[in-house]
C-alpha cells in the first residue's frame, strides 16, 4: 500500500486581509492605499478598520458594506437598538464608549452587539468573558453607535470619531503621527471631532455652538433647518471654541473680536472643508462651523432639483453667446451651487472660465478661480479689471455687492464675455431695481441682462414613509388663487416620519425657482424705471411662473408639502 505525502496546507488568511482583498477587487481600495493601510497596522494599536477611516483610505458605509456583503456581518438596523441599556450591570459603559459599540440584546447564551470595528478580536473575546456568553458582532455607523449611547446613557458623549488632523498624506510618518493622536485624544478634542462627525453623518449645513448663562447651546442646521443637540456643559465652552481655534490657524487669545478660518479634514472617510467663525457674544464666544462637503453636493442641473421647464429655460440662457445671467435669493438658497452647476455645465475645452469668490467654496477642475482679499486691495472690482485682460469666455463674479463691480460686469457682457453672478433680493425683478439703484444705467441693463433666477430651497418629502392625504379647503382654495390647475379634488402627500428620515418626515432639499426673462414689455419698464412689482405684474402676464407657484406644482407632484413652500415664499409676489 503506497503512502502519500500529506497536501501542504496554505495558512489561513486573516480577516483583516480577507477585508483588504475584497476592498482592492471592489475597487474601493488602491494597491497603493491597502499597503499603507498594513504598514500602519503593523506599527500602530489600532484596528484595521479604524486605521482605514482615520487615513481616509475608505468612507464608512463602504466599509460597512463590504463587511456585509463580502464577509457575512451584517449592519445593524436602526429598529435593533435598544430603548434601555442591556446588561448594564456587566459591561461599562465607559468601554462602550472608548470601543464605541452598543450591545443590542442578550439570552442566557448569547449576546448580540453592534460595532465600528467588528474585526477587533480583542473587543469579542473581551465580551464574552465579561458576559459568558457567545458573540454575535454586528457592523455599524460610529455616528450610530454614538447617538444610540448618548440616548441610552443621557450624556454629552466624548466618543472618539473617524476624522482628525489637517489632511491625507501619503508618508507614513504623517500616517503614523495622526493614528497616536488619535489614539490619545483629550476630552475637549474628542467632543469636537465627534459633534463634527455626526454632523457630517447626518448631512448637516452649518454647527452653531452658542453660550448662554447656564448652558452651552449646541445646534445643527440640516435641510434648512435647525435641530438642537445635546447640550454641553457650560464650563467647557472656553475649551470647545479654543479647539476650534487652533484647528482652523486663529488667533485663541484674541476674544474682543470677530475672526474666520478654515480646515480640512477627513470624517469617515472622506475628505471634508470646513469654515470656522467666531464672534464675541455676552456669554463669552460663539462660533458657527460650515460644512463644505464635496461628495455631497451635486454639481448638476438636474441633481440639484430643477424641474424639466426651469432647467429647459436655464440651459436655454447658457447657450447664449453673451450676457448676464444673474441668481437672486437670501443667504441659503442655493444660489452658489446653482452657480456651479452652471459652470459644470459650461466647462469645456473650447470655453476659458474663471472666477472671482468670496471664499472660493468648491474647486472646480479646468476653472481659474480667484478668492478676494479686501484687506489687501483684492477686491471684486480689482480682480474684474485684470480678468479681463486674461480673454475669459465665461466669468463668474460670486457677488454684485457695489456699484463698481456691477459696472464692470457689464462692460465684460457687452464686449462678447458671458457672466454669471448672484444678487441679493428676494424676486427675480427686485434685481434689476437693485441694479438701478446701483447706478448703473437703464439701457446698459436692458442691453445686457439675459435672464434672471429667483430661487429657494425646499425640504422633499422622505419617499420611504410620506403618506397621501386628501388637499384641505383652505388649500384647494390657495391653489386656484395662484392659478395652479388642482384637477377638482387632488391626493397630496404629508411627512410621517421613519427611521429613513430620522423621524422628520423630510430628506433632503430640493428648489423651486421663477426665471425673468426680459422681453419688449419688460425692458420698456425698466428704461422707465418703473419698480418691481410692476416689472414682476408685465413678466407674469408674458408666461413667467413665480415662485409660489413654481412650489405648489412640486406640492402636487408630490415632492413637498404646502406648509414647506409657505415657509420660504411669501403668500403674494
Amino acid at each position: 500500500m503506497s503512502s502519500q505525502a500529506p497536501a501542504t496546507q496554505m495558512p489561513a488568511m486573516s480577516p483583516q486581509e480577507r477585508l483588504l482583498g475584497l476592498l482592492v477587487e471592489t475597487g474601493r481600495l488602491d494597491n497603493e492605499g491597502a499597503e499603507r493601510a498594513r504598514r500602519a497596522a503593523a506599527q500602530s494599536t489600532l484596528g484595521l478598520t479604524r486605521i482605514l477611516l482615520e487615513l481616509g483610505l475608505v468612507p464608512e458605509r463602504e466599509l460597512m458594506q463590504a463587511f456585509e456583503t463580502g464577509m457575512g456581518i451584517p449592519l445593524a438596523k436602526a429598529d435593533e437598538y435598544p430603548a434601555d441599556p442591556v446588561l448594564a450591570d456587566e459591561v461599562a459603559e465607559r468601554f462602550l464608549r472608548e470601543h464605541r459599540l452598543v450591545i443590542l440584546a442578550a439570552d442566557t447564551s448569547t449576546v448580540t452587539i453592534a460595532a465600528s470595528d467588528p474585526l477587533d478580536s480583542f473587543l469579542l473575546r473581551a465580551i464574552a468573558l465579561s458576559t459568558g456568553r457567545k458573540v454575535q458582532v454586528k457592523g455599524a455607523l460610529a455616528s450610530d453607535i454614538e447617538q444610540c449611547l448618548q440616548r441610552l446613557y443621557a450624556t454629552d458623549g466624548t466618543v472618539a470619531p473617524a476624522g482628525t488632523g489637517p489632511g491625507v498624506s501619503q508618508a507614513t510618518e504623517t500616517d503614523l503621527a495622526r493614528l497616536r493622536e488619535s489614539a490619545s485624544e483629550a476630552p475637549v478634542i474628542r467632543f469636537v471631532n465627534s459633534l463634527i462627525s455626526r454632523a457630517v453623518e447626518a448631512g448637516a449645513s452649518d454647527i452653531h455652538i452658542e453660550p448662554f448663562e447656564r448652558r452651552l447651546r449646541i445646534r445643527v442646521r440640516i435641510d434648512g433647518v435647525l435641530k438642537d443637540e445635546e447640550p454641553a456643559a457650560i464650563d467647557l465652552a472656553p475649551a470647545i471654541i479654543s479647539r476650534l481655534k487652533i484647528m482652523s490657524g486663529l488667533d485663541i487669545a484674541e476674544r474682543r473680536l470677530p475672526q474666520d478660518g478654515a480646515v480640512k479634514m477627513p470624517v469617515r472617510g472622506r475628505e471634508v472643508d470646513f469654515r470656522i467663525a467666531t464672534a464675541p457674544v455676552s456669554f463669552g464666544e460663539c462660533a458657527v462651523i460650515r460644512i463644505l462637503d464635496k461628495s455631497s453636493v451635486p454639481l448638476d442641473m438636474q441633481a440639484l432639483g430643477f424641474d424639466a421647464g426651469t432647467l429647459s429655460r436655464i440651459e436655454s440662457l447658457l447657450r447664449r453667446p453673451n450676457g448676464i445671467m444673474l441668481v437672486t435669493g437670501p443667504t441659503g438658497s442655493g444660489k452658489t451651487t446653482t452657480l456651479y452647476a452652471s459652470l459644470a455645465r459650461l466647462n469645456s475645452t473650447e470655453r476659458k472660465i474663471l472666477s472671482v469668490e468670496d471664499p472660493v467654496e468648491y474647486r472646480i477642475p479646468g476653472v481659474n478661480q480667484i478668492q478676494v482679499k479686501p484687506e489687501i486691495g483684492l477686491t471684486f472690482a480689482s480682480v474684474l479689471r485684470s480678468v479681463l485682460r486674461h480673454d475669459p469666455d465665461v466669468i463668474l463674479v460670486g457677488e454684485i455687492r457695489d456699484a463698481e463691480t456691477a459696472r464692470i460686469a457689464v462692460q465684460a457682457a457687452l464686449t462678447g464675455h458671458t457672466v454669471l453672478s448672484t444678487v441679493h433680493t428676494n424676486s427675480a425683478a427686485g434685481a434689476l431695481t437693485r441694479l438701478m439703484d446701483m447706478g448703473i444705467e437703464e439701457y446698459l441693463l436692458t442691453s445686457t441682462i439675459t435672464g434672471i433666477v429667483s430661487q429657494r430651497l425646499v425640504r422633499t418629502l422622505c419617499k420611504s414613509c410620506r403618506a397621501p392625504a386628501q388637499m384641505r379647503a383652505e388649500g384647494l382654495e390657495e391653489f386656484r388663487s395662484a392659478g395652479v390647475d388642482t384637477h377638482m379634488q387632488p391626493t397630496v402627500f404629508v411627512p410621517t416620519g421613519c427611521p429613513a428620515c430620522n423621524t422628520t418626515g423630510f430628506r433632503g432639499r430640493t428648489v423651486i425657482a421663477e426665471i425673468l426673462v426680459p422681453d419688449e414689455n419688460v425692458r420698456q419698464l425698466v428704461l422707465e424705471r418703473a419698480g418691481a412689482s410692476a416689472i414682476q405684474s408685465a413678466a407674469i402676464a408674458r408666461g413667467m411662473e413665480t415662485l409660489r407657484r413654481n412650489g405648489l406644482r412640486r406640492v402636487l407632484e408630490g415632492v413637498t408639502t404646502l406648509e414647506e413652500v409657505s415657509r420660504v415664499v411669501q403668500q403674494e409676489e
